[in-house]
């Protein structure tokens, strides 16, 4: 095996003088191994609880769903939430798992929930049904007049074609 050149040999040189000062005891004692912190949310939520607890929030049950109504048209959907509120302080908490989702999927269960504000979006979704209606419509009855010929007012020269 021939001798590696000199700038590996001053490579390898400088790696092992690095892993030197990395060990605990002396040559053949394996490396200390560096301890890393573990971040946990467990430590976040019971802060969040403390402060919330601090704002007097109470538990409200008997909810069945929380939606919250963008601007776009979207719905914040939340089925099954845990809702805490505290009215002294103006604070509502919703925990539980959001799905965004589209006002039309949500219909018609949701009417009662929707305000003045949501007026235009139902007002496209119902231009959009009556649309899809017509071309339904419209794109039927032009395939069945494919199929028939243009009479006339003569049916026997028509026939004779």
């Amino acid at each position: 095996m021939p001798a590696p050149s000199p700038e590996v040999a001053a490579a390898r040189a400088k790696l092992a003088a690095k892993f030197d000062a990395v060990r605990t005891g002396g040559k053949g004692t394996a490396r200390r191994t560096k301890l890393t912190k573990h971040a946990s949310s467990g430590a976040d939520d019971k802060q969040l609880q403390a402060q919330l607890k601090r704002l007097g929030v109470n538990n409200i049950p008997g909810i069945e769903e929380v939606n919250m109504f963008q601007e776009d048209g979207t719905v914040l959907h939340f089925s099954a939430p845990k809702v805490q509120a505290s009215v002294a302080a103006n604070t509502y908490v919703i925990t539980g798992h959001g799905e965004n989702k589209r006002l039309e999927e949500l219909l018609p269960g949701i009417i009662n929930q929707l305000g003045p504000d949501n007026l235009a979006n139902l007002k496209r979704i119902a231009e959009g049904f009556s649309a899809a209606q017509a071309a339904a419509a419209g794109g039927g009855a032009d395939g069945a007049d494919e199929d028939i010929p243009d009479i006339g007012e003569n049916f026997e020269e028509v026939s004779k074609q």
